[in-house]
């Protein structure tokens, strides 16, 4: 369904002719607004090939249909959508896939949003920096497949400190604020899931000074977890422990592009470390569903979620 990346699923090689007409940056839909989360220059700025710019792709689809593709992000944003009726006070930073090298904004981003928000689950939207792996664009690799993504988690420690001291503003519960990504997404999940006791950058204001762990994580066929061709060694660039939070995976057999044995050695190592956590396993999906309906039961996938989450105490059973 989609190219494989150099790291993670739904990375488009550019220059390809997969995608459509070009735009300059990606907007959120009217009604919403999108909002830089650091107040001057982000913290360990790179260079990336050109100018943000926003794709939607011809050949490549998810259950039929085109996607968005966003590129080069540099100035990485928020969106927060409310619910319109009930308010849970639950909230969910999430987190789209891309391989790092780009978003799919709609598929494994504003779509997201859609379904927490009639939920009654506050969603923000990170436009997180990408690339956000140190990448030679010469020979079009990295040298060391096991970095950490150190632009996306500053993003994302930045994002769950803005979250929590916006709470009451965004009327939201500042101890149930929670993660969930796809694919680069889903290990960007696992990395703040563990790496939350210091801040990747000097502080900047006081949302630097509000916890940056979630209270509970999502990762959607999450990539690049395990390390080694054999056994299911855990990658030490996400070091897990008993403060990592509850965890809900979801993966299917037939991933061909990071591959079943990444959420099973991720399984392995929260249960080792007596972290509570759900994993469900399905025969047929693939990779990049994200909640696109199919006739394949893997897609009912959120309401699995959703009743996850009642059972650890975010939303009434």
């Amino acid at each position: 369904m989609v190219r494989k990346p150099l790291l993670f699923a739904l990375c488009v090689v550019f220059g390809f002719g997969g995608l459509g007409a070009q735009t300059s940056s990606w907007q959120p839909s009217p009604g919403h607004t999108q909002v830089p989360i650091w107040p001057g220059t982000p913290p360990d700025a790179q260079p990336v090939p050109g100018m943000e710019y926003v794709e939607s792709t011809k050949d490549e689809v998810a259950a039929g249909k085109p996607y968005v593709w966003v590129s080069n992000v540099t100035r990485p944003t928020i969106t927060v959508y409310s619910p319109k009726g009930k308010n849970t006070g639950v909230a969910v930073v999430v987190f789209p896939g891309g391989g790092f090298e780009g978003l799919a904004i709609d598929l494994e981003g504003t779509e997201v949003c859609d379904w927490l928000t009639s939920e009654g689950i506050t969603c923000v939207l990170l436009k997180y920096r990408v690339p956000s792996l140190p990448y030679d664009w010469h020979c079009k690799c990295r040298p060391n497949d096991l970095a950490t993504s150190t632009l996306a988690v500053e993003d994302a420690q930045r994002t769950m400190g803005l979250a929590r001291l916006h709470a009451a503003e965004w009327h939201i519960d500042p101890h149930k604020i929670g993660v969930l990504g796809f694919s680069a997404g889903g290990y960007l999940v696992a990395e703040i899931s563990t790496q939350f006791k210091r801040r990747l950058y000097a502080p900047v204001d006081a949302a630097d000074k509000e916890s940056c762990r979630p209270d509970f994580a999502v990762g959607i066929y999450p990539g690049h977890l395990r390390v080694g061709h054999n056994g299911y060694k855990i990658n030490p660039n996400v070091p897990v422990t008993r403060q990592t939070p509850p965890t809900f995976l979801v993966q299917a057999e037939d991933d061909n592009v990071d591959g079943v044995n990444q959420s099973v050695a991720y399984y392995i190592a929260l249960k080792n470390a007596s972290v509570p956590v759900e994993m469900h396993l399905y025969a047929h999906g693939g990779h990049a569903f994200g909640l696109r309906r199919t006739n394949l039961p893997i897609t009912a996938w959120p309401k699995l979620v959703e009743t996850w989450l009642g059972t650890i105490g975010m939303i009434s059973e």
